[in-house]
């Protein structure tokens, strides 16, 4: 006879499900794209960010690594946002995180990191068990404003914790940063821009919805690039990508020589060395190509003597990047010699802009320029509307326990009496003043220092302060042109932290189209 108390396991078979094996696939399948798309690969339009970037900011604001607080392992970092909020491996958390560090690969990073990061020649970050990090400044502007219920909080994998649905910050991080990523048939790749360019297109949009596409472009130049280089393809192709939403740049490394050098050499990267000699410096080079590799290609096209016009390739880098390339005589035509590394290396290289994200609703759609600074607009007018609605409630709960307060002090010796000789204080007050039971309890826990005359003024001063901003929130929310004047002061604002004479702000990557290539034969 069984044990009536034995548990029998389930049978596995009981689970199977017939069904023809091209659909139960085409829906398995779609279930795994979907997820590809909206949880892993592409970007969310309003804060620029995918899951794992999301939940690592969060992790680390949780855990108080704000810029002006000392670093903190890599490993624990790591660690919590893996165990918390992202259940995926810990190499795939430590990668993203490290990228959101370097800044050759982000043009604004949001994370400052202590020790090895990696570099540009291609080297890997140390283990996390080595390194340290913390948020950057800009990082705080992405997340500011999180406690103001601005967002929307959702469960976690487990049900758990709490996180936000996305980084409710007036930082532009999407054209900012960039994004890249590889989905289920689709993909998206957007560069870094400028900031400063990003906010002035911004404000023109907001004076004016019907701006045209051709007045954005004039303030809105193109690729601002982390490594800077050259964008050489013509304006018109440029504004063209921009409104689609789709095309592609051509991007260059830069020539240029010290500073000891005529300005004519300098621009052209031209050192002279004596005697007729001279040679050519690389100082920066194209995004996303690494030194090391590009060295490499270049010292290959001289031992296979595809390149006879060049002698010998030299790394001189330090913190700045200085490739020395050395001709084979003093008569090789440096024109021609760029040209040459143009066509045959990634000194030259393409970027394909692919402005696909997810809407506010969690749509992927390819936006243009336009489209897309018109989606954020509106994302941020909504955040705005959702702070000032959240502090209208706060002023409106701490008005109830001042106006409280007052009450108290007009009848303190009533009061007093009530709390002394009645059984049930707070149903008395309640009754014989009209107040609130929240009211009631405040007074209930009012320390006997709070009851001096001075106290009394104060909070007269606080009701009348409260009353004017809740009178100011009242007719910004109940005015959409005052809320598109409060985002451009906010907006302008923030501009300042970015403007053109600081070091995040400077542009770093010139437009200037090519001239015509200088013809040869090797």
């Amino acid at each position: 006879m069984s044990d009536p108390t034995e548990i029998t396991e389930p049978d596995p078979f009981d689970a199977i499900v017939d069904a023809p094996f091209d659909s139960a696939l085409s829906e398995r399948y779609l279930v795994y794209a979907l997820s590809t798309i909206t949880a892993r690969s592409l970007p969310d339009l309003r804060d620029g960010l995918k899951p794992v970037h999301r939940r690592l900011l969060w992790t680390m604001r949780q855990l108080k690594l704000d810029p002006t607080n000392a670093f903190k392992k890599s490993a624990r970092v790591v660690g919590e946002v893996i165990g918390k909020y992202h259940p995926h491996g810990d190499a795939a958390a430590y990668d993203a995180m490290v990228r959101l560090a370097q800044d050759f690969a982000l043009r604004y990073p949001l994370v400052e990191g202590q020790g090895n990061f990696g570099n540009i020649d291609g080297d890997n970050a140390a283990a996390y068990r080595y390194t340290e990090a913390r948020l950057t400044r800009t990082a705080m502007n992405l997340m500011a404003g999180l406690d103001e219920g601005t967002v929307d909080f959702i469960p976690t994998y487990n049900g758990e914790e709490q996180e936000p649905e996305l980084m409710p910050g007036l930082f532009p991080n999407l054209l900012a940063n960039g994004a890249s990523g590889i989905a289920v048939g689709m993909a998206t790749n957007i560069p870094s821009h400028n900031v400063h360019e990003i906010i002035d297109a911004t404000l023109d949009l907001i004076d004016n919805p019907h701006v045209e596409h051709a007045r954005l472009m004039e303030i809105f130049k193109g690729p601002d690039l982390p490594t800077g280089g050259l964008i050489v393809d013509s304006p018109e192709v440029i504004s063209n990508a921009y409104e689609t939403g789709r095309g592609s740049f051509r991007i260059r490394g830069r020539f240029h020589a010290t500073e000891a050098e005529k300005a004519e050499d300098r621009d052209a990267g031209i050192e002279r060395l004596g005697g007729g000699q001279w040679q050519l410096v690389i100082s920066e080079i194209p995004y996303q190509v690494q030194k090391g590799k590009l060295i490499e290609q270049i010292a290959q096209l001289i031992a296979d003597k595809k390149l006879p016009i060049l002698e010998d390739v030299r790394d001189e880098s330090d913190e700045n990047i200085r490739i020395v390339l050395v001709p084979r005589s003093r008569n090789v035509d440096p024109e021609l010699l760029k040209e040459t590394l143009y066509k045959l290396t990634d000194l030259e290289t393409r970027f394909g802009l692919n402005m696909n994200v997810l809407d506010a609703t969690r749509t992927p759609m390819v936006m243009g320029l336009k489209e897309l600074l018109t989606h954020w607009t509106a994302s941020q007018i909504d955040i705005l509307q959702r702070r000032s609605q959240h502090r209208l409630d706060q002023i409106a709960r701490r008005l109830e326990l001042v106006e409280g307060y007052i009450i108290a002090f007009l009848n303190l010796d009533r009061v007093i009496e009530i709390i002394r000789y009645e059984d049930d204080p707070k149903a008395v007050m309640m009754d014989e003043f009209s107040i609130t039971d929240r009211q009631a309890e405040a007074i209930l826990n009012m320390r006997l220092r709070s009851l001096r005359k001075l106290e009394e003024m104060e909070l007269r001063q606080e009701k009348d302060e409260l009353l004017k901003e809740q009178d100011e929130l009242e007719k910004l929310l109940g005015s959409p042109a005052r809320q598109r004047t409060r985002l451009k002061r906010d907006l302008a604002s923030l501009r300042k932290e970015y403007a053109e004479d600081t070091a995040l702000g400077a542009r770093r990557t010139t437009i200037a189209e090519a001239a015509p290539a200088v013809e040869f034969s090797m």
